[in-house]
């Protein structure tokens, strides 16, 4: 796909330049390439006449380095400081029980935890929202503007005295200025980093790894001495440094153009919703595979601490758990981001195949772990294989649709897994309630995850499908081509001969 204003001829557009002799072909490509390094294109398109065979655009040159690594560790920040919150929410989740009644009141239990899974699911269901912002008015600006709102919302459920406020303060107002804040961060690391992406998001995405391991203890300890209402302020600097860390994110690659045809300063429909990212099969299979999949992803992460506290007793050192989680996911991360380096293509999408499987079965192995360090081992590769399932998203992302696309690409990847991670969880809790334990709900949870990663098997088999076919569309063109030029100089070398007779004759 061209940058806005960069004409690429159609195969029918190349009988209209027969008569046009290739000496003047090359000149006006040369003419064309110097106009577009003047006015700072970063691609040149070239006429596929002129090109030489299975040469197409000029790829842009990433840095790989240099000022996008200030960039990713902003976007590290930004990745630790939202998700760490949020995987924080059990620490606070009792505290608000506290606050505003009791932890064995079980009505108040379930209308308590909508609001860590309307906060988790809001972040989400932006996205959508965000991605369009996201191309409209850049990177830069999507997330310092959302890290300020992520800080209104926080202040304003510090001051909050009853439950219902906290839905809107903490659970919308919090999670959307999250969520703007959140994915900036993933679409920028592609205007640095192409060979080193996968790498670079895992080191980013580690930043909610080690937020996740910290984080827990420092409540713990601020809930003790200051009170949940002080804790949300301390909370709020967080929030602070993430407004600072956006405006590290200085784009590099071009930026549509927003121009219309009457002059206008307003961006066409196609971009507010571009429906290019549809046409893949392996996207929408992606995009429908991974959200079937999360309706039991987060169900461990969710009721695992409340599951340990019935089992082993309330004095069960829960935050060891929490703590095995975030050290392998951090370093499932490092070491799968670099994997995701070395797989070619759309087959990094069997990286999370086997995250899935792997999350899945050993949500179903919860139930049957009655000794504490059998846990701790579930725990661990549960861990390890969520930091391969989220660092490789972002690269799968710019594999499936490209570059120019990957924006709404994540943003309606996000969207769609906000609807089973809000979902998920309330109904385990359901069961949970029901049914006397969480044994059911565990092994229910395991299901999805499987389900959802046989799905993600097409993908490769579609994509390779779908690059052979536009391989032999290419050859037929180019045979298309060749033909006509061969008729063109036939047809010149007779008239050549139809001339020389007739000057033969006279």
């Amino acid at each position: 796909m061209t940058e806005g204003g960069n004409h690429v001829p159609e195969e029918g557009d190349a009988a209209g330049e027969d008569e046009v002799p290739a000496e003047e072909k090359r000149s006006e490509v040369a003419e064309k390439e110097e106009e577009k390094k003047e006015n700072g294109d970063s691609r040149v398109a070239v006429p596929e006449q002129a090109a030489a065979p299975g040469a197409g655009e000029v790829e842009f040159a990433h840095p790989e380095g240099g000022w996008g690594w200030v960039v990713m560790l902003a976007a590290m920040w930004c990745n630790g400081s939202v998700f760490g919150i949020q995987n924080a929410f059990g620490i606070l989740f009792l505290s608000l029980l506290r606050e505003f009644g009791s932890e064995e009141d079980a009505d108040l239990r379930f209308k308590t935890a909508w609001v860590g899974s309307l906060s988790m699911g809001m972040i989400f269901f932006c996205s959508p929202i965000v991605s369009v912002f996201t191309d409209i008015f850049g990177c830069r600006i999507t997330a310092v503007s959302g890290a300020a709102v992520g800080l209104v919302g926080l202040l304003a459920s510090s001051f909050v005295t009853s439950l219902g406020p906290m839905y809107f303060t903490y659970g919308i107002v919090f999670a959307c200025g999250c969520s703007f804040a959140y994915q900036p961060s993933l679409v920028i690391l592609g205007h640095y980093f192409k060979k080193r992406l996968g790498l670079v998001n895992g080191i980013v995405t580690a930043g909610s790894s080690v937020f996740t391991i910290t984080l827990p203890f420092a409540l713990s300890h601020l809930l003790e001495r200051v009170g949940l209402q002080n804790t949300m302020r301390v909370l709020c600097i967080l929030m602070f440094v993430l407004m600072l860390a956006g405006l590290s994110y200085k784009p590099l690659l071009p930026v549509k153009s927003s121009q219309t045809r009457t002059g206008r300063r307003c961006p066409p429909l196609s971009q507010i919703f571009n429906l290019n990212i549809w046409k893949s099969l392996g996207y929408r299979i992606w995009a429908f595979g991974i959200p079937a999949a999360l309706y039991g992803y987060f169900v461990p992460y969710v009721h695992l601490m409340k599951h340990v506290e019935e089992r082993f007793g309330p004095e069960a050192s829960k935050e060891v758990l929490l703590m095995c989680i975030g050290i392998t996911s951090g370093v499932g991360r490092l070491i799968f981001g670099r994997v995701a380096d070395y797989v070619t293509g759309v087959n990094k999408v069997y990286l999370q195949v086997t995250s899935f499987f792997v999350i899945g079965v050993m949500s179903m192995m919860i139930p049957l772990c009655h000794i504490f360090g059998g846990l701790i081992a579930v725990c661990l590769l549960m861990g390890l294989f969520d930091g391969c399932f989220i660092c490789i998203m972002a690269p799968i992302a710019f594999e499936l649709v490209g570059p120019d696309d990957v924006s709404q690409a994540i943003g309606f990847l996000l969207g769609l897994m906000s609807v089973p991670m809000t979902v998920g969880p309330p109904i385990a809790g359901f069961l949970r309630d029901r049914l006397g334990s969480y044994d059911e709900a565990f092994y229910l949870a395991g299901i999805p995850p499987i389900f959802g990663g046989a799905l993600l098997c097409l993908i490769p088999w579609v994509e390779a499908r779908r690059k052979r076919r536009e391989k032999e569309e290419a050859l037929r063109g180019e045979q298309d081509v060749t033909e006509k030029m061969i008729e063109h100089e036939k047809t010149l070398e007779h008239q050549k001969a139809q001339e020389a007779a007739g000057e033969s004759v006279l």
